[in-house]
């Protein structure tokens, strides 16, 4: 079971990566860094919802992966990713190689949603029981993992 809380990166606010010193030292001088990081190590598990642009994901989460590096380190995470045609992937392509250099577990398991804008009513999101039984699998996987690597950062 989980114990959700939603983190909006337009609301962190996070300016293009301002510390002076690398994040793996934790000398963070602004307090914008230290709330993040706050947020990031409370965390046993994170689910990133990310769209694609150019391929790549935003900006947005590449920086916000930046800012850290201790705080995510041995946490799995999950993606639902949405887009055109490829419904995001080749953005979560993008974002494993740089989740798995903070030492983070990617999961197999993902929520795709191609051509999402289909799938939006009246500016609300409508799901499907393909993507719930999706989400169910991702869910399922990132709970394993969560249990099994909190005893690595336990040590």
């Amino acid at each position: 079971m989980f114990d959700v809380r939603l983190v909006d990166l337009a609301e962190v606010d996070l300016p293009l990566f301002d510390e002076p010193n690398h994040p793996r030292a934790e000398q963070y001088t602004k307090e914008h860094t230290k709330r993040w990081s706050a947020i990031v190590r409370e965390a046993d598990a994170f689910v990133f919802v990310t769209p694609e642009y150019n391929f790549t994901p935003p900006a947005s989460l590449v920086n916000a992966l930046d800012y850290l590096y201790n705080e995510w380190n041995y946490k799995p995470c999950g993606f639902v990713s949405y887009g055109g045609i490829s419904g995001g992937m080749r953005s979560v392509q993008t974002s494993k190689q740089i989740v798995t250099t903070l030492k983070m577990m990617p999961m197999v398991e993902a929520v795709v949603l191609p051509f999402v804008h289909k799938q939006v009513v009246d500016g609300e999101f409508q799901s499907n029981e393909h993507n719930q039984s999706a989400a169910q699998d991702l869910l399922a996987e990132l709970l394993k993992w969560a249990k099994a690597l909190k005893t690595i950062r336990e040590e």
